[in-house]
């Protein structure tokens, strides 16, 4: 049968290079299917949609492969978008690369490719994946720099089975001089950024097309009005660009950052160095968990986690309570714990699965604070 193996091709170069990897080991059975996610409906923002379709298309004329379409927008606003505006609204801050991946890229995208008659799809992600007693395991791409395990923690045991990750295995540079080698033209195209499949919009104008600004007061700790914020929706814990706080009276000349939000005020609380022992805590709750081999582990676990991506692996102690939720305790205080983004659990190379922080001691700290 042709077409066993559905790439996801994005235009970009880790797609193409996976796409050309997989052409050389399965020849005649490889096509690629680029995903229209969102519907452009402004002009103020170049759309690149456009002209990654056209990259795509032309790696896959390149490389002698049938280039499939598929228009999956009312699927991302039903799935993916709609649940990244709720939890806006909620206060918290969402991740949208791992609702895109559970919901579209693992779930949408393999769906099509049943329709298309595929065993497999395949991703530019830079993870690998390893079958062990009978189970996969998703494990942490050979490029430590790159590795995007933390973002695909979501997925279960049947998309892990008929995933593929050709580049999982390689580094990025040793991925450009494959493009390169090759002739495909986006070996030197800059990597995408931005929101998944939206791109790089700026933010605040963007979100505010959807959700309705609510401005409010920046505060100190201590109640002090400092400046004034454009809604809380816009700010995350941690955050210290774009606060616009200068000029403060009896102030240390340095940069203020972000503490916590105070909802029930409409205020955002800030602090500068003195105060950076209020956004480290040892504690966070998580729900909406995923345990990528389809069982929970024996409690209390082990391990080592994330909370946010790129960040070093630390190491941690993660229980359960009657109701599902769990408890994960830090070794070492950790910055800026945030709801709604994940912590995500490891075993050395491992990734055991994750869930959604809901809260955390940092919080408590900062509203006894305020009280």
């Amino acid at each position: 049968m042709s077409e066993k193996i559905i790439v996801g091709m994005s235009g970009g170069v880790d797609s193409s290079v996976s796409a050309a990897l997989l052409q050389q080991q399965h020849p005649n059975q490889v096509a690629g299917l680029f995903m229209k996610n969102w519907e452009e409906d402004d002009t103020s923002d170049v759309c690149t949609a456009d002209e990654d379709v056209k990259d795509a298309q032309a790696v896959c004329d390149r490389l002698g492969i049938k280039l499939h379409r598929r228009n999956f927008a009312a699927e991302y606003w039903d799935y993916v978008f709609s649940e990244f505006l709720e939890e806006y609204q909620k206060g918290r801050t969402p991740n949208p690369d791992i609702l895109c991946n559970r919901e579209i890229k693992f779930k949408t995208f393999l769906d099509h490719a049943d329709d298309l008659g595929a065993e497999f799809i395949a991703t530019g992600h830079y993870v690998r994946k390893a079958e062990c007693n009978g189970q996969y395991q998703l494990l942490k791409g050979v490029d430590s720099n790159k590795d995007q395990s933390y973002f695909l923690y979501a997925i279960q045991q049947h998309q892990l089975a008929r995933s593929l990750f050709p580049v999982g295995e390689i580094e990025k540079p040793e991925v450009r001089d494959k493009a390169a080698e090759l002739g495909l033209s986006v070996h030197d195209k800059k990597d995408s950024t931005g929101i998944c499949f939206i791109g790089e919009k700026r933010f605040q104008n963007f979100l505010s097309q959807y959700l309705k600004p609510n401005p409010g007061e920046i505060v100190t700790p201590k109640g002090t009005v400092v400046g004034q914020h454009n809604g809380l929706m816009y700010y995350t814990i941690g955050q210290r660009q774009g606060l616009g706080i200068g000029g403060v009276k009896d102030a240390l000349p340095e940069p203020w950052f972000v503490i916590a939000k105070a909802h029930n005020k409409n205020q955002l609380i800030v602090g500068q160095s003195d105060h950076e022992h209020l956004i480290l805590g040892h504690q966070l709750h998580a729900d909406q968990i995923n345990w990528i081999s389809g069982l929970a582990p024996e409690f209390p676990l082990i391990c080592q986690a994330k909370i946010r991506y790129r960040q070093p692996d630390q190491n941690c102690t993660v229980s359960q309570s009657d109701n599902g939720q769990l408890t994960v305790y830090f070794d070492q205080p950790q910055r800026a714990i945030t709801p709604g983004q994940s912590v995500v659990f490891y075993q050395d190379n491992v990734c055991l699965g994750g869930a959604v922080i809901t809260d955390s001691d940092i919080l408590t700290s900062t509203c006894e604070l305020q009280s």
